[in-house]
């Protein structure tokens, strides 16, 4: 089993950037895919972004065509940590944004496929 815990939220202006990192315990991370998802007031929850340590040991990533150019999810095995790095942003990015884990090497975009999620970090991107 494994806990998410995502930092690095805050308000920032449009055009800043932000990093978010998620802080995942237990032995097995590496064998996790992991993913981004943000949910804005009133709005469903909606994919962000997912990396996984594929077995060739290449890392593979998928990105939500409103954040591709901009945003870039990078992971680091070795301390068990996942984080998003938010460049050019804008207030539609504003949102409650959520890590999420999932067992095995798959790149999903669907959030029921996702076992274990963190309390969420929020952004504020002012105009």
């Amino acid at each position: 089993q494994v806990q998410p815990v995502e930092s690095g939220g805050g308000l920032v202006q449009a055009g800043g950037s932000l990093r978010l990192s998620c802080a995942v315990s237990g032995r097995t991370f590496s064998s996790y895919a992991m993913a981004w998802f943000r949910q804005a007031p009133g709005k469903e929850r909606e994919f962000v972004a997912t990396i996984r340590w594929g077995a060739d040991r290449v890392y593979y990533a998928d990105y939500a065509d409103s954040v591709k150019g901009r945003f870039t999810i990078s992971r680091d095995n070795a301390k068990n940590t996942v984080y998003l790095q938010m460049n050019s942003l804008k207030p539609e990015d504003t949102a409650l944004y959520y890590c999420a884990a999932l067992y095995g090497q798959g790149l999903k975009r669907d959030a029921r496929e996702y076992t274990y999620w963190g309390q969420g970090t929020q952004v504020t991107v002012s105009s």
